[in-house]
């Protein structure tokens, strides 16, 4: 006999402590967060302060401050040129994270067809469906056939009467003067 699986104990913390402890968690969190985001500021404060000092445009002539203009757009193309190869490599990162998940899913076969239920559609509420408010009519089939007459059909029996045995129309017409015959009928020899 397998061992029967131990029950869970139930928790002896009361709800108002649980409630009492969740918020004071989330406080934390809250205050943790806007501690890093007033860290990252500052880091973005002291790195632009590193990579860029402040600019002295007083006293300066206009040769200088042409000069000072082109190494200011130097540095701008290079910091572009850096932003653009990040986005580059972020971007082909976040391709390659998408297809090992695809591998991992796949490795792991999760995903399982749901099987199809018979469901009974009539030919009406299917075309509704797929044609939605376009489709008016109804979808009586024996209406749209062509209705026959009785007197077409005797006509019919009446012509394949008259044609007979086939064998010996065959035997008449075969031969230079069954292409003959064939000819004149056609009105070819007037």
């Amino acid at each position: 006999m397998p061992p029967k699986a131990e029950a869970k104990p139930k928790c002896k913390i009361s709800a108002s402590r649980k409630l009492s402890l969740k918020i004071l968690l989330l406080t934390r969190a809250t205050e943790e967060l806007e501690a890093e985001n007033a860290a990252r500021d500052e880091e973005k404060v002291r790195h632009l302060s590193a990579k860029l000092p402040p600019l002295q445009f007083s006293g300066l002539t206009m040769e200088e401050l042409q000069k000072m203009c082109k190494q200011l757009h130097a540095k701008i193309d290079v910091t572009d040129e850096e932003r653009y190869e990040c986005e580059a490599k972020v971007f082909k990162n976040n391709k390659d994270i998408h297809e090992l998940k695809l591998k991992v899913q796949d490795l792991g076969g999760k995903f399982k067809k749901p099987a199809l239920r018979k469901v009974r559609v009539s030919a009406d509420e299917m075309m509704r469906a797929l044609l939605g408010s376009k489709h008016k009519g109804s979808m009586d089939l024996r209406a749209n056939l062509k209705s026959v007459k009785k007197e077409d059909i005797k006509q019919e029996k009446e012509l394949t009467m008259e044609v007979g045995d086939w064998r010996k129309n065959v035997e008449a017409m075969s031969g230079m003067e069954g292409r003959k015959k064939m000819f004149d009928a056609a009105g070819g020899g007037q």
